[in-house]
């Protein structure tokens, strides 16, 4: 973490950040945010994930305390998946992020454009 400016980061928190901020991550967490969802509501939602990606995204953010599963006592069981207070409190954090992405992806798709003429140039 960040201690006298100097900005590391340690082991549990890379491990932490790599599960929430993951592709599949980022897309239940903003379905979440919004209503609780069943399992395959957040595939339709997702079309591109496979059913064992999400189901492992799901177990990840539940053990990480950002959403909780609820079993409904129904015919057939039914589970709801749905967004925690500890879970709402990472969307302003992710909202910065996205606006920085959005502000500078000029300078980004700049940078990736040069990066790619000078490695199909061979440099």
């Amino acid at each position: 973490m960040d201690t006298d400016g100097e900005l590391r980061i340690d082991a549990p928190h890379r491990e932490l950040l790599d599960q929430v901020l993951d592709k599949w991550s980022l897309g239940v967490l903003n379905e979440l945010c919004e209503r609780p969802c069943r399992f395959n509501q957040l595939r339709r939602a997702m079309p591109a994930v496979t059913q064992k990606s999400l189901t492992t995204t799901l177990r990840r953010l539940e053990r990480n305390g950002v959403i909780e599963r609820e079993v409904l006592s129904t015919r057939p069981v039914a589970i709801v998946y749905r967004i925690t207070p500890l879970g709402k409190t990472l969307r302003q954090p992710i909202d910065v992020l996205l606006a920085w992405a959005s502000e500078h992806m000029p300078a980004i798709e700049h940078a990736r454009d040069a990066f790619d003429m000078r490695e199909d140039a061979g440099l």
